[in-house]
């Protein structure tokens, strides 16, 4: 977890103004997420690559996903929120909207095909991740010495007999180091409910066979950035934000 951290942490150095802010240089992985508008919770996904200092190039084609049921909202992320602007709150059914780091995987497997450098971990019933704003650990996986015996650690278990939860990949939005009380937490990659004919509560689901491919293509050595936003915001941002 201490490497997860490190890797989280490093992403946030690269925080700007709004005027300044550009994906970094050495981010050449960037999952790109769009969806029509604010209020849509359907979004089209794709995975470029670069070479250093090259121009973004796809990999494979596009795919489908869903989004929070009300559709997106600003995050707390690496790239700046507009002057004023809404941001996620805890319970809010929006995705956060923005460029973000791309943390590690958790699932039920006792290992799953990724990059070497990719933090795994198989989820047991002593790992909550934690949802409770008034809680000095929101919004990270805190691992017990005990099995949950309180109300409180059973809320914040992760699930491990809901199959939408079996692999996930964590988006490092109001990540450690920098976490706001209330601010969102436990947004993921994670698998669609009902082949997609559901929405989520802020996490990006896609189809399994899909997300374990894009987790087996993720590599922390790529400083890998996932950017969301509405069609019309992402064509306004990119050549601003450098982005594919």
């Amino acid at each position: 977890m201490q490497r997860l951290l490190r890797f989280l942490a490093v992403g946030l150095v690269s925080l700007a103004s709004a005027s300044a802010f550009q994906i970094p240089s050495s981010s050449t992985q960037c999952v790109v997420g769009t969806a029509k508008d604010w209020n849509n919770s359907y979004v089209t996904l794709a995975l470029w690559q670069r070479d250093s200092g090259g121009p973004w190039k796809q990999v494979g084609p596009t795919w489908s996903g869903r989004l929070g049921r009300d559709g997106l909202v600003w995050g707390r992320g690496m790239s700046p929120a507009p002057s004023g602007a809404k941001l996620k709150n805890e319970g809010d059914w929006r995705a956060p909207a923005g460029v973000f780091s791309i943390g590690g995987a958790w699932g039920n497997d006792a290992a799953i095909n990724k990059k070497p450098g990719l933090f795994y971990r198989k989820v047991t019933s002593r790992d909550l991740w934690v949802e409770d704003p008034a809680s000095k650990d929101y919004n990270k996986n805190v691992i017990l010495d005990h099995e949950p015996s309180t109300a409180w650690e059973k809320k914040q278990q992760m699930k491990q007999d809901d199959p939408a939860h079996k692999i996930k990949l964590f988006i490092a939005h109001n990540a450690p180091p920098r976490v706001t009380p209330g601010g969102g937490s436990s947004i993921f990659f994670h698998v669609w409910r009902a082949d997609g004919t559901k929405p989520t509560a802020g996490c990006t689901t896609m189809p399994e066979a899909k997300l374990r491919w894009l987790i087996s293509s993720i590599d922390p050595a790529r400083n890998p950035v996932y950017v969301l936003l509405p069609a019309t915001e992402y064509q306004a941002k990119r050549a601003e934000w450098k982005l594919p």
